[in-house]
């Protein structure tokens, strides 16, 4: 059965932080099998349905990890190099010490050339450091320390604390080439966006044609105002035909998110 997951309202100021930790709350009691929170640090134009992430998501997931037990959550997605691998894999690592086996970190390479503009980060080879942070990343939290060997971020020694009481899954998310390619090579689990069913199978076949390892398949759509329960409850439907593992819902902005999300998970849960 596909799993159902929330991507939570963090694109405008007028979502609190605390009415997002009592959404995340809501979909563990509803059944929801996990929740998200995108990322933009310094997007170019206002926040809103095409930059999310007003409050900085791995603050929020530790306030969404204390005043829950079950639901996992994750970024949907965090933009890697434009973060201190070193510092991510510590903040990760202990938001799972606090809520063990539950922790998700669901990556990506960025796409706005104006955002790493504004923040001095290079655009170009953005996807090669992204690897080698997860492999770094990965590395940490395995072994606690160094040495390790990479063009940017490799060192020998030092001691890492504290790893995770479990590895920590790594999420990719992006539906180009290059995206299929890293979930193939790093993820754990993929996910795509804005996918039908038809090129849900392709990108499936094309990640399958590349890994032998077994990689979950997600993908996200939006149920907002304009789209019908019952219609987004087929679409969830289609997708789970199409190899869907996971489909992650965004129910719109603030105003309505609550009851949007009680209607669709007495429609799909």
């Amino acid at each position: 059965m596909t799993r159902i997951h929330a991507v939570l309202p963090n694109e405008s100021i007028d979502a609190p932080p605390d009415r997002i930790v009592e959404l995340a709350r809501q979909a563990e009691q509803l059944g929801y099998d996990a929740v998200w929170l995108p990322d933009h640090l310094l997007p170019p134009k206002p926040y809103g349905p095409t930059y999310g992430g007003v409050y900085e998501p791995l603050v929020m997931l530790t306030a969404i990890g204390a005043a829950t037990s079950r639901i996992r959550f994750g970024t949907s997605v965090l933009i890697v190099p434009l973060r201190d691998p070193f510092l991510l894999a510590k903040q990760v690592a202990t938001v799972e010490r606090l809520a063990p086996g539950r922790m998700i970190l669901g990556v990506g390479t960025g796409w706005d050339a104006v955002e790493f503009d504004s923040l001095g980060a290079e655009f170009r080879g953005r996807g090669s450091r992204t690897d080698e942070a997860l492999r770094l990343i990965r590395h940490l939290h395995d072994s606690g320390g160094g040495p390790f060997e990479g063009p940017t971020y490799g060192f020998q020694t030092g001691v890492f604390a504290p790893t995770p009481t479990r590895p920590v899954p790594i999420m990719v998310g992006g539906t180009s080439d290059a995206a299929v390619r890293r979930a193939a090579r790093y993820a754990d689990i993929w996910q795509g966006v804005g996918l039908d069913a038809t090129g849900l199978r392709s990108r499936v076949t094309a990640l399958r044609a590349q890994t032998d390892r077994q990689v979950e398949i997600g993908t996200r759509i939006s149920v907002d105002t304009g789209v019908s329960v019952a219609d987004a409850a087929a679409h969830v439907e289609e997708l789970s035909h199409a190899g869907a593992d996971h489909v992650a819902v965004w129910f719109g902005s603030i105003d309505g998110y609550g009851q949007r999300m009680v209607a669709f998970a007495e429609a799909a849960l």
